[in-house]
């Protein structure tokens, strides 16, 4: 019998894959952030439907949207909002600001400035802001999308670590192979360059029920110690200059029991852990300068999942 999250996840697939050619892995990838009621960050250079992606995915489940474009003068109150005077009453009232929606997609996330980039701290881990002394709660559910052009180097400012730590999942993306774009290209002749546009595919009730049964997924004690060693085993690699937090076992647990929902099951195996692993854990680790050299973020990227899978997974005794 199949759960919740896994019919759910079949019609956002069916329905946005239509129109976002090839992006069938991360569709999934966010829709177990979602799930796991995490973020998610997305690397990659401009124009690989990473916004189309994110709205279209917000506009099936009948969700909030908004876009954050973030530029260098930005300032938290751009972000999180403020109390002004009402120049009709003179009395002191709250705007909020764009990060009240349920996605939120933080455009070159790395554009704005470190204080800017700390008023969403606190909106990811406590799903709550706070403004001028008043906290504010989130709409459920919340889940904030960041991308970013890890080629830029002029006008950005590097995620601190507390920044990157927040984000559950992190995908890589590429340019498209000639058959892909040429499927592009034939899919915006057939829409006539018109965005698709789609009514909600499920209840907001149903998102919720979705939400909690991927958090009731069994999980034994072998995998919950697994994804413990998984974890613990990153700060024991030479190549490696820092290792994951504790989080990130957290993460991996709360990811894993999202996948096993949306792939039908009740209960956790260790494929799902292993599958995810390389998401969770690339854009947590820092190389050895020795071992990074002079390379582009492509090259080190390689690096990290080459270590991911050689040093990490194949290394550690699977449960069964």
């Amino acid at each position: 019998m199949a759960t919740l999250a896994q019919e759910i996840f079949g019609k956002i697939q069916k329905t946005i894959s239509n129109y976002v050619i090839d992006r069938l892995r991360e569709i999934e990838l966010m829709t177990v952030a979602l799930l796991s009621r995490g973020h998610m960050l997305i690397e990659g250079p401009p124009g690989t439907a990473k916004t189309l992606m994110a709205k279209l995915f917000a506009e099936v489940l009948g969700l909030k949207f908004k876009r954050i474009q973030m530029t260098p003068d930005m300032i938290p109150s751009d972000i999180i909002g403020a109390k002004i005077v009402d120049p009709k009453t003179g009395e002191l009232r709250t705007v909020l600001g764009p990060i009240f929606a349920n996605i939120v997609l933080i455009d070159e996330i790395n554009r704005a400035s470190p204080k800017t980039q700390s008023a969403l701290l606190e909106a990811m881990q406590e799903r709550c802001v706070t403004i001028e002394g008043d906290t504010y709660n989130l709409p459920e559910p919340f889940m904030i999308i960041a991308t970013q052009n890890p080629w830029e180097t002029e006008g950005v400012f590097p995620l601190p670590e507390t920044q990157i730590d927040r984000f559950s999942l992190a995908i890589n993306l590429d340019y498209p192979g000639l058959d892909v774009e040429l499927a592009i290209v034939a899919k915006d002749h057939e829409l006539k360059g018109l965005e698709p546009r789609f009514s909600p595919i499920i209840s907001r009730d149903d998102l919720v029920k979705a939400i909690n049964e991927a958090s009731e997924v069994h999980v034994e004690r072998k995998i919950m110690k697994y994804i413990v060693e998984i974890v613990q085993r990153t700060r024991e690699i030479p190549e490696i200059m820092l290792g994951v937090s504790p989080r990130t076992s957290v993460i991996l647990l709360r990811t894993a029991k999202a996948l096993a929902a949306i792939r039908g099951r009740k209960y956790v195996i260790p494929d799902d852990v292993k599958y995810l692993a390389p998401y969770v854990l690339w854009h947590r680790i820092r190389l050895n300068p020795r071992v990074a050299g002079y390379g582009t973020p492509r090259e080190n990227y390689a690096k990290i999942v080459n270590i991911i899978n050689e040093e990490i997974l194949r290394k550690i005794r699977v449960p069964w």
